[in-house]
């Protein structure tokens, strides 16, 4: 496939925690999907070890590029795909979780998270049940967008110019099918916080055996909600499009005589305090127990196995602050715990701050507002 100029510029950051995918989608003529997907598939041999058809790979993600646009959301868009996928990436890639992996579960991985919001309506699972849609009978009002996602994605899947597939034995098939399903069913919110609660259980344990299946799916749902840990202009842009998506929503509500879903009434939503609230109790703690989840895989094999420049950096970050908190000037020991490095706390921090001095902005010109309809009304009185 010929990458455009400007497309293979843009990609020499893939590697970076606040890659710009807005970047890549304008490069791209608005095909994010169908280079980022091929480019990474191709950088871990996917397409080589899996004998998948080069055409075939991009017809199928041109198709699935597609998918994401019928609805014309402003938010879970072809977009959004791009920036979960590249997530991922970082996230297999920069913290070494590759080297836990088999070749299968990497190729898994990349495809549930090219495909973890196809087709996606720009309405929440609750706006289906409520509202009574196809797709919620169909699914019987249970995880409904992302059974959608998964189903319709294996259809495109079955046809012959998008099968990627065609050449996994039917052992690999139920593999690979088997962990897409768990990986992207876990992207429903309704399962964050007893997917939260049943990881940090479980690495409260001696010796943690975690199962790869909740591994994955852990990383997914984080990367998909990983926007307030980027770089501030980049989340910033996100926020807006989802409220923007939010807000079609409750104009959708209202029409129907449906009561407002949380932040969809666009009169009525305050964007900097909410925004808080998600960074705080949503995301802060998701990627806290991520990475707890990944240093206690990693640790046993990063002895054994080369880590990435990323974890390699972070272990020698925590002996030197280790070394002088002791007093000690001899060299690390192998016993210091493994680290990988987390770019996205210092942008959580970052990004919590600057929504605080927007909260007390919009704050003081509320009052101001209230301030002025209340002269108003005692002039109107006199």
């Amino acid at each position: 496939m010929q990458f455009p100029p400007d497309v293979v510029r843009v990609l020499k950051t893939l590697d970076e925690w606040s890659f710009d995918v807005f970047a890549l989608s304008d490069a791209a003529c608005s095909q994010p999907v169908k280079y980022l997907g091929y480019d990474l598939l191709n950088r871990y041999g996917m397409i080589h070890k899996f004998k998948v058809p080069p055409v075939t790979l991009e017809t199928f993600l041109s198709r699935v590029e597609e998918g994401y646009c019928r609805h014309k959301n402003p938010y879970h868009n072809n977009l959004h795909a791009a920036d979960v996928a590249q997530t991922v990436h970082y996230m297999l890639c920069q913290t070494g979780l590759m080297n836990w992996l088999t070749d299968l579960e990497i190729f898994a991985t990349l495809v549930a998270a090219i495909i973890h919001d196809y087709e996606h309506t720009g309405t929440t699972n609750n706006f289906h049940v409520m509202s009574g849609t196809e797709t919620a009978l169909l699914y019987n009002d249970r995880a409904v967008l992302e059974n959608h996602h998964i189903s319709a994605s294996f259809r495109v899947m079955k046809d012959e110019e998008c099968n990627i597939l065609q050449n996994l034995s039917r052992e690999e098939f139920r593999e690979f099918r088997t962990l897409v399903i768990d990986m992207v069913l876990a992207t429903d919110m309704s399962f964050h916080f007893q997917q939260l609660k049943n990881m940090k259980n479980l690495l409260t344990l001696a010796e943690p055996s975690v199962d790869k299946s909740k591994a994955l799916s852990l990383v997914l749902h984080c990367c998909d909600i990983s926007h307030p840990a980027k770089r501030w202009d980049l989340h910033h842009r996100w926020t807006m499009l989802l409220l923007e998506e939010f807000f079609r929503q409750g104009d959708k509500e209202r029409e129907l005589g449906l009561p407002f879903s949380p932040l969809c009434d666009r009169n009525n939503t305050l964007v900097a305090e909410s925004q808080i609230g998600f960074i705080e109790f949503i995301v802060e703690p998701s990627m806290a127990v991520c990475s707890d989840m990944l240093e206690s895989i990693l640790g046993p094999i990063h002895s054994t196995c080369k880590p990435s420049d990323g974890a390699q950096q972070s272990i020698s970050e925590d002996a030197e602050i280790d070394r002088a908190k002791n007093g000690s000037t001899s060299s690390p020991k192998r016993s210091l715990k493994f680290k990988i490095k987390k770019p996205w706390t210092a942008c959580l921090g970052e990004n919590k701050k600057s929504w605080k001095e927007q909260a007390a902005r919009d704050a003081e010109l509320r009052a101001q507002q209230q301030q002025e309809q209340s002269d108003g009304a005692v002039t109107t009185e006199e």
